[in-house]
């Protein structure tokens, strides 16, 4: 990977957003604090903050954008993978992983964009995207 991205959230509470993250996820704690925890997303900085306003049940905002007849959330973030690993990663999720908002399924379909893709909320509302192209760098920003 030539450039990690880096991105931060934030979340109601840290210890739920480590439980998430770190054990069901399975991404690898980095540093943290009292108010904030990095964990490595495939090799991606992907940080939670502590937003205290939200309280113990708050949610983040969102809403929805059409994409190929789907409600995908705005904002969301995640990761493209390889397409084996995204299998592999949505077998092992399935575990936990029980209210999609957009359940794995493949997307453009025939085109040159098919994607392999779903989406999930984090316990504090984040929407999560994974997706995959059978080749990444051809597909990747094909029109």
């Amino acid at each position: 990977m030539k450039n990690p991205f880096h991105i931060a959230v934030t979340v109601r509470d840290i210890a739920e957003a480590r439980h998430f993250y770190g054990e069901q996820l399975g991404f690898a704690e980095g540093r943290s604090s009292n108010e904030w925890i990095d964990f490595d997303m495939f090799g991606h900085q992907f940080v939670v903050h502590l937003d205290p306003t939200l309280g113990p049940t708050g949610r983040v905002r969102q809403w929805t954008n059409p994409v190929d007849g789907k409600a995908v959330p705005v904002p969301h973030c995640g990761v493209v993978m390889e397409l084996q690993q995204w299998e592999d990663f949505r077998n092992r999720i399935n575990e936990f992983i029980t209210d999609f908002v957009i359940e794995p399924h493949t997307r453009f379909s025939g085109e040159s964009g098919e994607q392999r893709t779903m989406f999930f909320l984090d316990p504090s509302g984040n929407a999560l995207e994974f997706k995959a192209f059978r080749n990444i760098e051809e597909q990747l920003f094909k029109q």
